[in-house]
């Protein structure tokens, strides 16, 4: 009854975890695919420098291909345990353990490489004024994409400050992604009329948190983290399950049935009636019939 018990909370508790394993690489794959979008622009924009080397050293191991597949993979993973743990099938629960183990591994080398500090300074910074004398040009698209899309996300406009378009290209005034209520013209009014509809501030620092991390990117860390901890709990409630219900299914050992066959004669021998000697009430029945009828003999 007490191992019955045991079995069924390890149950309830590999329900939980592998809930917890949907739940959190759904998180992860969301978190990524923003990330994402975000780290192709930066990459656009600083291409052939230091702050590309930086970006890919920090943001790589996150929304590297490999790291979405093991996510993915962990939805299967959790629904075979989920169907193991319900049938309480051998089979199953083993490829489970397997599987999880595998992809512990890899997410323990990907923490591992997520944590090296990217090398980087303010200075760099500067470097991304070289992009923006091709802003606008039709060769160029994806470049001026690459500026709207991170001046928009980011809220900023230029490099130190939104001065630089002016300095570094032919432009009159800034483009319209600089502008915090964006319509088109909405920067060339805004030049002759109120500076203030413009963003303020440059990318160059924000580019610069952004390499050195995010939110986005501590909460990756964090459910990585979180993810392994619960896979080490899973592996653990598994092999424990597995060893209760090997031990169930076993069948009985024939040598140890025969030591207790052997064990249990001895004390059936004595209930058993003995045939080599006559009843008790047998003899004492025959014996006074034949005392009689040698003392009548000797009267007559």
């Amino acid at each position: 009854m007490a191992r019955e018990d045991s079995v069924k909370c390890l149950r309830c508790l590999l329900y939980a975890l592998n809930f917890l394993f949907w739940l959190m690489a759904l998180c992860v794959l969301g978190v990524s695919a923003c990330l994402r979008d975000h780290l192709n622009n930066v990459l656009t924009l600083t291409a052939d420098t230091r702050l590309e080397e930086a970006a890919v050293l920090t943001y790589s191991p996150v929304v590297h291909p490999v790291v979405i597949a093991v996510c993915c993979f962990l939805i299967i993973v959790a629904m075979v345990g989920y169907c193991g743990t319900l049938k309480c099938s051998l089979l199953l629960l083993s490829w489970y353990f397997g599987s999880l183990m595998v992809i512990f591994c890899v997410e323990l080398a990907s923490g591992v490489w997520t944590y090296d500090e990217p090398m980087v300074q303010r200075s760099d910074m500067i470097s991304l004024k070289s992009r923006m004398p091709h802003f606008g040009l039709q060769r160029y698209q994806w470049l001026t994409h690459a500026w709207n899309s991170l001046q928009t996300e980011l809220k900023c406009c230029g490099v130190i400050y939104f001065t630089d378009w002016l300095e570094m290209t032919e432009m009159e005034w800034p483009p319209d992604s600089c502008c915090s209520n964006q319509y088109p013209g909405c920067a060339r009014n805004a030049h002759y009329n109120d500076l203030s509809d413009l963003y303020q501030e440059g990318c160059g620092p924000k580019i610069y948190s952004f390499i050195r991390g995010t939110k986005q990117l501590q909460v990756l860390r964090f459910l990585g983290v979180s993810i392994g901890v619960a896979q080490i709990l899973a592996m653990t409630l598994t092999v424990t399950l597995l060893w209760a219900l090997y031990y169930d299914h076993k069948p009985p050992d024939p040598a140890s049935q025969d030591a207790l066959t052997h064990t249990q004669s001895p004390a059936e021998d004595p209930l058993k009636p003995s045939h080599s000697h006559p009843r008790a009430p047998e003899a004492w029945a025959n014996a006074p019939a034949n005392g009689h009828t040698q003392f009548e003999m000797e009267q007559l």
